[in-house]
């Protein structure tokens, strides 16, 4: 059974004392950051820090500077050693996303969409061939678009990213950060509530984060249980649509069923 990723753990460029800490965390992936995390006088000794440790750890992913940066041509080249290496895009667009994948052909890559001009190229972006998954970040989208990452509000913008993302085939996206990292009953209701919208995992910017969210995306023990008794009452209806609590069973209820139980399984493996 392969391991569904379901959190991100974000780990500055230029702590590398921290760099074994974030494996050690339970995240699914680690992402060394070179962007936001480090200052700009910081960049090229953090970009030297990671290009010596991914030596030795290459089942990662860094992200790099934006496109339209100083320091994105030079992240581009340090990564060409390392092709094991996954990359998450900032910023991303189409064309920049175009460009990333010209110059690091067949990477893992992960498009941060966090830009009013990403979301409005969506169905540009996604089309793309090479990309893996689409992360939102939700904090610079809220920033850039006045828009409040609170309640509601940015729901039309996540749900426009799990249709577009499952319409081009791609893994469910990966929803931003919770930026509170002390008060985990907060962190498990927003990881929740992004499994609920069709997110399959979430960024994390703590490890005290990780665990909490890896537990909100995996079925419950009452999901669990539901989905044993769907495909034991299929199973016993000789595939044949059936009813259970008073609902129908077909095929649909079925395979959700199914995934439910290789999730749980995976999950505890």
């Amino acid at each position: 059974m392969t391991r569904i990723p379901r959190s991100y753990l974000f780990v500055p460029g230029h702590k590398p004392d921290r760099f074994s800490k974030a494996l050690a965390s339970g995240a699914h992936h680690v992402v060394v950051d070179l962007e936001d995390a480090v200052a700009p006088t910081d960049k090229a000794a953090a970009r030297e820090s990671v290009a010596g440790w991914l030596a030795t750890q290459r089942d990662v992913f860094v992200r790099i500077n934006a496109a339209d940066t100083e320091w994105f041509e030079e992240d581009l080249r340090m990564l060409a050693d390392y092709p094991g290496v996954g990359v998450m895009l900032p910023k991303a667009d189409d064309r920049s996303l175009k460009t990333l994948v010209g110059m690091l052909p067949h990477r893992r890559t992960l498009a941060l969409l966090e830009t009013v001009k990403g979301f409005l190229r969506l169905h540009e972006l996604v089309s793309i061939p090479g990309l893996e998954r689409i992360a939102f970040g939700s904090v610079d989208f809220s920033a850039e678009s006045g828009i409040s990452d609170e309640a509601d509000a940015l729901t039309a913008i996540r749900t426009n990213l799990v249709l577009a993302s499952c319409y081009a085939g791609l893994a469910a996206p990966i929803d931003g950060v919770s930026v509170n990292f002390t008060a985990e009953a907060a962190i498990v209701r927003d990881a929740r509530r992004s499994r609920q919208l069709g997110f399959g995992a979430k960024l994390c910017i703590h490890p005290a984060q990780v665990a909490p969210v890896n537990a909100a995306f995996a079925p419950s023990v009452e999901e669990l249980e539901w989905a044993r008794r769907v495909l034991d009452a299929f199973e016993s209806s000789q595939g044949a649509a059936t009813a259970l609590d008073g609902k129908m069973i077909d095929k649909p209820v079925v395979d959700r069923a199914r995934q439910m139980v290789s999730e749980g399984a995976v999950a505890s493996a």
